[in-house]
């Protein structure tokens, strides 16, 4: 079994803390493959590959800083982190309720190596150059000042450190581009202006010293060096 997949079968193990969005993004109930399919066109395939890509810069020996913004629920990176032992790893989300089901979920698997913070991504409660590595899965497309964001991240990485992560792209998928501005912007779950995969690329090439992007449908994939 790759690494991927023993990640993969704990989406399954930690359901009882799921919920619609989790059932998404991990394609772990009926409901979440309904709409990963018809929101995001992803199939199975697809869906597996963005979620590999944009975890792939963590290396499988990490034993460094690590800070994730925002953590949400967990869902994808608690299986990761039980995998890194020796990784100091901080978690940060703005949502008290949101990271009370990643605390949950690093309790059922006793994770003793992480560390979860209630904070603004626009102003980060950390030094400068404090962490070897930030991870930022599905989150600037909900950040409503992107400009801090992208800021602060790359501010408390260290020199040589990875950035990397995944997030909304707009013009990638219509259908995509459709449900956001139609449904998630209404409601609230995500907030414009949004990035293309151009875009992503030039603001990325002004921090950061190495810059991968590519697209997966319409999440945004990157690896940065600082």
């Amino acid at each position: 079994m790759t690494r991927h997949d023993e990640i993969r079968q704990s989406y399954k193990e930690l359901g009882e803390f799921g919920n619609v969005y989790d059932g998404i993004i991990t394609r772990s109930t009926l409901l979440g493959k309904l709409l990963d399919s018809l929101i995001w066109g992803l199939d199975r395939e697809r869906s597996a590959r963005w979620i590999e890509d944009a975890l792939a810069p963590v290396p499988a020996d990490f034993s460094g800083s690590l800070l994730e913004v925002p953590v949400g629920t967990g869902v994808l990176t608690m299986p990761l982190y039980a995998s890194l032992p020796k990784a100091d790893v901080t978690c940060l989300d703005y949502s008290a309720d949101m990271m009370e089901n990643a605390k949950k979920r690093a309790a059922a698997m006793k994770l003793s190596n992480i560390a979860f913070v209630q904070g603004d991504v626009g102003a980060l409660p950390f030094a400068d150059e404090s962490f070897d590595l930030v991870l930022s899965l599905n989150g600037f497309h909900a950040f409503p000042d992107k400009d801090a964001a992208f800021r602060e991240t790359c501010r408390v990485l260290k020199r040589g450190g990875v950035f990397c992560g995944c997030f909304y792209i707009a013009g990638r998928f219509p259908r995509t581009d459709w449900f956001v501005k139609h449904m998630y912007v209404p409601k609230g779950f995500f907030t414009p202006p949004f990035e293309t995969a151009e875009s992503l690329e030039a603001r990325l090439r002004g921090l950061y010293a190495k810059v991968d992007v590519h697209t997966v449908r319409a999440e945004g994939i990157f690896k940065c060096v600082k």
